[in-house]
């Protein structure tokens, strides 16, 4: 008995699930509306590296754009949130947005400081462009309290970070940090972003020096033991102190040195910016528009509300009969236009009939290139040679006052031009000659008289020219003198 061969198992593509799992990521646009300053600009930059990668980071703004243009393209994109910045006289403003229907959270800015400003304070900033690579931790503060706007915005900020899995999450992958904290008794939001480090605990300087690769000075010691056993376990420079506070035991293998896997290790956080202080004012149902869920400076009664509810849907229903107007006026016109166009044809097709019925047909006569073959069919022989050659008989061109015939000038042996000119024509400029005394213009003057450069070249005429001009200038010249010695 044969045995079955068994299938292969498909594999599945790794390239697969990583586009499946950054399709399933929360991305975002980060922009600013209106005016808004140089500094504001700076800010979009810094907040746009806080939601690396899954953000637009070259996304260009034009000031012709309106929302509806990042609506429309942010679904092809997967985009689930709009971070946007505007600035009016009273100060600076943020608003996040859900797509595709809302809400839409818009908080105050206090206050800011940008990244920049944040990394000159730093003695030792950590600006590696790896950390980039994969999305920052979400770690929020007192969150808790009462109020469904406030778990609302909790909400708000969750998901607009992609979720981790606490028994399948990477250590090396978490190099970024973002805290939001919230104050219960001012209603601020603090918005802060680090980065993170692991560095190994209970060890000498000289130790760190060696698990870092780096040669030591070992001149002023005898052996390298009293190198290793020397006292000093930190730089008074630094700030951060290992404690129990920031001491983990490793669960992972990290790519860093002396960092072992079940060992203690010391995490340590460096600020990357910006830096916002938040307050949050109101909450709209849709995105920049709809009914005010939440507002914290106005308060209204449920008649008020009922009110501006009904104004809603009422301009809501006259937009729709618009737009359903709109919709009938279209198909209208797409009728009548196929109408106008069914009975232009028609009327095309009755005019070729009329004309067929009246005009019988004919012997069409052969062209001018086809002139041989014509006169075959009339005469019944081909045409003599030399009583007939076809293209030589052409419609001559009449000669008129507006269309002169001119012919070219000729040049005698002697440099002479002479010009050849029709008779009757009165305009051209090919009929001027030079005579003594008068010079007569017509071509049909029987006396005329010698001219005065016959028998000369053009050059001789040219050199001729230049002297009188020269005697001119020389005459006024001294004249021009004699009034001086006058005066």
């Amino acid at each position: 008995m044969a045995k079955r061969r068994k299938g292969k198992k498909k594999k599945t593509s790794k390239i697969d699930i990583q586009e499946q799992s950054y399709q399933d990521a929360p991305h975002s646009f980060v922009f600013h509306r209106g005016h808004v300053g140089r500094n504001v600009k700076q800010l979009v930059i810094d907040t746009r590296n806080v939601m690396e990668p899954f953000t637009a980071k070259n996304l260009q703004v034009k000031r012709k754009n309106v929302l509806k243009d990042f609506v429309s393209v942010a679904g092809f994109l997967h985009v689930s949130h709009f971070v946007m910045f505007t600035k009016t006289d009273v100060g600076v403003y943020l608003r996040l947005c859900r797509l595709p229907r809302g809400p839409t959270l818009t908080f105050k800015v206090h206050d800011y400081c940008l990244s920049k400003d944040v990394i000159s304070s730093l003695r030792k900033p950590n600006l590696e462009q790896i950390q980039f690579l994969n999305h920052p931790l979400l770690v929020m503060n007192n969150f808790s309290g009462a109020g469904n706007h406030v778990k609302l915005m909790a909400t708000m900020f969750q998901n607009m970070f992609p979720s981790i899995n606490v028994h399948k999450v990477k250590l090396n992958d978490v190099r970024r940090c973002v805290l939001v904290s919230f104050d219960t008794d001012t209603n601020l939001i603090d918005f802060r972003h680090y980065n993170i480090k692991v560095v190994p605990v209970g060890m000498t300087r000289g130790v760190k020096k060696i698990m870092q690769a780096k040669i030591p000075n070992l001149a002023k010691y005898g052996d390298i033991s009293e190198y290793m056993n020397r006292a000093g376990y930190s730089s008074e420079s630094e700030v951060e102190l290992d404690g129990p506070m920031n001491e983990v035991v490793l669960p992972q293998q990290i790519k860093s040195r002396g960092n072992i896997k079940s060992a203690k290790s010391a995490v340590r956080l460096t600020e990357l910016g910006p830096r916002l202080k938040l307050e949050l004012i109101k909450i709209e149902e849709g995105i920049c528009e709809g009914q005010v869920m939440y507002h914290s400076l106005i308060t209204k009664t449920e008649a008020e509300l009922a009110a501006m509810k009904a104004m809603r849907e009422k301009k809501k229903k006259a937009k729709e009969t618009r737009r359903q107007n709109q919709q009938a006026n279209i198909q209208k016109k797409q009728l009548e236009k196929e109408k106008h166009k069914e009975k232009s044809l028609e009327g095309i097709r009755k005019k070729n009939m009329e004309d067929e019925v009246e005009q019988p047909e004919t012997l069409v006569p052969a062209d001018e290139d086809d002139d041989i073959d014509y006169y075959k069919q009339e005469v019944g022989h081909l045409p003599d040679a030399d009583s007939f050659v076809p293209g030589k008989n052409k419609r001559k061109k009449l000669v008129t006052e507006r269309n002169p015939v001119v012919k070219k000038r000729k040049i005698d042996v002697k440099g002479k031009k002479t010009d050849n000119v029709a008779k009757g024509d009165k305009s051209s400029k090919g009929k001027r000659e030079f005579t003594k005394g008068k010079n007569d213009r017509t071509s049909n003057d029987k006396n005329q008289k010698k001219s005065k450069t016959e028998g000369k070249t053009p050059f001789d005429i040219m050199m001729e020219r230049k002297k009188r001009k020269k005697k001119m200038v020389e005459k006024k010249k001294n004249k021009f003198k004699g009034k001086k010695k006058k005066v």
